[in-house]
This record gives C-alpha cells, sequence and structure tokens, in this order.
C-alpha cells in the first residue's frame, strides 16, 4: 500500500505529464509560430523545465 505522499507524488506526475502534453501540442501548432522570438523561447525553456521536473518526479516514483 502506497504512503499518502507517495499517491500525491504520483498525482502530481499525471497532472505535469497532462500540462506539458498540451504545451507541446501548443509548440505545434499555429499560434506558436505568431509569437515573438521572446515569448517562444520563454514558452521553449518552461518546456525544459517541465521535462526535467517529470524525470525527478519519475526518479522519486521508481524509488518508491
Amino acid at each position: 500500500m502506497s504512503e499518502p505522499y507517495q499517491e500525491r507524488v504520483i498525482l502530481e506526475r499525471k497532472e505535469l505529464a497532462e500540462k506539458t502534453n498540451k504545451l507541446v501540442a501548443f509548440l505545434f501548432g499555429v499560434t506558436f509560430n505568431s509569437l515573438d522570438a521572446m515569448e517562444q523561447a520563454r514558452l521553449l525553456k518552461q518546456y525544459a523545465c517541465m521535462q526535467f521536473y517529470l524525470g525527478i518526479l519519475d526518479e522519486r516514483i521508481a524509488a518508491f
């Protein structure tokens, strides 16, 4: 049986993955291309951070 904090980490990972997938869809959409270069760069940095965060959560879950 999982501890409550473990369940929270799993839920956090699921929610972050959903948000990351939505961001990826946006990055490949028409609107992204209409943004100025600085905003595009910020969104790409955001995506990189989200991927890094997902990796950390994956490591924590694997350690359970």
